[in-house]
């Protein structure tokens, strides 16, 4: 009987043998690696297999695209930030950490950054899965932070942060630009009084 993997990061395809998920770890960190070297356009799942030491077979396996296989890197990194330090801090600072935290999640890697904006635009199943979850995990981290039930609120900053993200990934603006937007925002769309619903 396989052991599952440990790390509670479940691949969207399937649950994973510990050997298997050595394998989507080594695929995840070479896709990196090949988009630092390759861009996006120039990055493939065969360059990447070959960066991983891997099959394209095998990495056809985990992954149905290249799309699939960024949107994933993104997945993984989110789900592994630190949860934000409850503390005493005002919902206003918490919000504003949370958007903050997401939005510097992969600034200092500008191929990956573009590259994440593109994938999860795609139209593959398992990125539509992928791109589900993503939005789970960031609603959940800021309604976390809002603390109280403002679902209106709630739906105004995951906008405000999908649409702040979109700048980025586009080059409009550069993620540090993208945090500091998203704080003045948060902090304007925090200071609005609640409406009834």
């Amino acid at each position: 009987m396989s052991e599952l993997a440990p790390t509670g990061i479940e691949a969207t395809r399937r649950r994973l043998t510990e050997k298997q998920a050595d394998t989507v770890d080594r695929l995840t960190v070479a896709a990196v690696e090949v988009l630092a070297r390759e861009g996006y356009s120039g990055t493939t799942i065969r360059l990447v297999a070959a960066s991983a030491g891997v099959g394209t077979a095998t990495a056809y396996t985990y992954f149905s695209s290249k799309e699939h296989l960024i949107s994933e890197v993104f997945w993984r990194r989110l789900v592994a930030l630190a949860p934000m330090e409850p503390g005493e801090a005002d919902a206003t600072t918490r919000v504003v950490a949370v958007l903050r935290q997401v939005s510097m999640l992969v600034a200092d890697e500008p191929a990956l950054a573009g590259a994440v904006s593109s994938a999860l635009l795609g139209d593959d199943p398992d990125v539509r899965h992928l791109r589900v979850r993503i939005g789970r995990e960031i609603r959940r981290r800021l309604g976390e932070a809002l603390g109280a039930k403002d679902p209106e609120r709630l739906a105004a900053l995951e906008l405000l942060y999908s649409g702040a993200l979109l700048q980025g990934g586009m080059g409009l603006l550069s993620y540090a630009q993208v945090a500091d937007l998203l704080d003045m925002c948060a902090r304007r769309l925090m200071a609005e009084p609640a409406t009834d619903c």
